[in-house]
């Protein structure tokens, strides 16, 4: 498929920038070739955002050292053994990765040899729209009908879907995130019919790897409709052990789109993972999360039970979520409390109580044991009680924080304390 004139410029663009042009006018020539390949380009053709490029090249790891020690770069053997070195440009990372061709698979990692042929490493890659590539001269090399993939927006595994499957079997679950972020309509059918089939590989992946993947599919755009197909599918049941929630995360993207706020992964982990705070201990064995991430899905949990017990958005009971719980899990939690309601998801009631907890200052507690002690009160469990009795006192007069009130509440406090003693 022909190029369109904007395709063509701005992988023009992306061949002539200024550090990656010097790049590869060292690598490039005397003998040997290199390439801009992977998601550089596939981003740069559709006029995306380009965060990390990708060199191929036929020259041999240590002849990428010595061109590059030679010219002034540093370089640094972040994956030698197979052939990938990282070389900075004025302190911006390239990846340089000699030509490769699989030897042995084992559906987790592979053996490679270096080879010479870009037709052969890019048939050894996952989807056609990640094995273009980009030379130095301006000439985009497709292999495996890359391109027209790309202009019609649709994902597809390089030959037998199968095959490339058990070479490693996270290109099950990139399949579905490339899915999500580039393409439009129905899923590859050839391709979610091999997932299905191969589907108990998903076991032999690490947590991590599952959990990298899962979180950057769930900001994509399609998101919400990736993971219902999963769902249908029965993947994640081969991924995690909570109940999964597909429909609250259409809901949920909704009303961020209402809000105009960007994607938040960890929300949406707790719209499809999320209903009491047990699901977050799960998740936590199941993707790694760290101790902050489970804390906050158990607290979403927590408050998402609250209020569904009560549903008020009054000032006082959004003010008291705030005080009890951190913002971000107050604030999560009652999106996901709107996403399971009814109201549509720019609903100005739901809208204006975010925009409070977004926004409200945290009330400090005034209080503490020391002001108690003063009052004759002694160290204790009696102390510890009288403070957390002060505390909700001090809740239901409004979160007062002048000094005169303040004062009448601890004396309030202290005055059946001191009549007992």
């Amino acid at each position: 498929m022909t190029l369109t004139p904007h395709m063509k410029a701005q992988a023009t663009a992306l061949r002539d920038e200024p550090k990656l042009a010097r790049l590869l006018s060292v690598l490039d020539g005397a003998g040997e070739e290199t390439r801009i390949v992977g998601g550089a380009l596939r981003n740069a053709l559709l006029g995306q955002h380009v965060s990390e490029i990708d060199l191929a090249t036929t020259a041999l790891p240590q002849v990428v050292e010595e061109r590059c020690k030679a010219a002034g770069l540093r370089t640094i053997p972040t994956g030698i053994d197979h052939g990938t070195i990282t070389v900075l440009v004025d302190g911006t990372p390239f990846e340089v990765t000699t030509l490769r061709e699989d030897v042995e698979t084992d559906g987790r990692r592979a053996v490679v040899r270096f080879g010479r042929d870009f037709s052969h490493d890019a048939i050894r890659r996952d989807f056609t729209i990640n094995a273009l590539s980009l030379s130095a001269d301006g000439t985009i090399h497709d292999y495996v009908g890359g391109l027209d993939d790309l202009i019609a927006k649709r994902v597809r595994f390089i030959g037998v879907a199968r095959e490339r499957i058990r070479e490693d079997y996270l290109r099950s679950l990139r399949f579905f995130r490339f899915h999500a972020a580039y393409a439009d309509g129905p899923l590859d059918a050839e391709g979610f019919a091999a997932i299905i089939v191969e589907r108990e590989g998903l076991r032999t992946l690490s947590r991590e790897r599952i959990r990298a993947e899962l979180m950057k599919l769930l900001i994509t755009r399609r998101a919400a409709d990736v993971v219902e197909a999963m769902s249908q599918a029965g993947i994640f049941a081969h991924l995690l052990k909570t109940i999964i929630y597909p429909a609250r995360l259409f809901k949920v993207m909704a009303i961020e789109a209402a809000r105009n706020t960007p994607a938040n992964a960890l929300l949406r982990l707790a719209a499809i993972c999320v209903a009491i705070p047990d699901d977050a201990s799960a998740l936590r064995d199941d993707l790694r999360l760290s101790n902050a991430e489970q804390t906050q899905l158990q607290n979403v949990g927590a408050i998402l039970a609250s209020l569904h017990a009560h549903p008020a958005l009054d000032a006082a009971a959004l003010k008291t979520l705030l005080f009890r719980h951190h913002r971000a899990a107050v604030c999560d939690a009652l999106t996901l409390a709107h996403a399971i309601s009814g109201p549509a998801p720019d609903d100005s009631d739901w809208m204006k109580a975010w925009d409070y907890l977004a926004t409200a200052p945290v009330p400090k507690f005034p209080f503490s044991g020391a002001d108690l002690m003063a009052k004759g009160l002694k160290s204790g469990r009696g102390l510890g009680d009288a403070l957390k009795g002060l505390e909700e006192t001090w809740i239901a007069a409004g979160f007062p924080d002048d000094p005169a009130h303040c004062e009448a509440l601890l004396a309030s406090a202290i005055a059946p304390l001191t009549i007992r003693a």
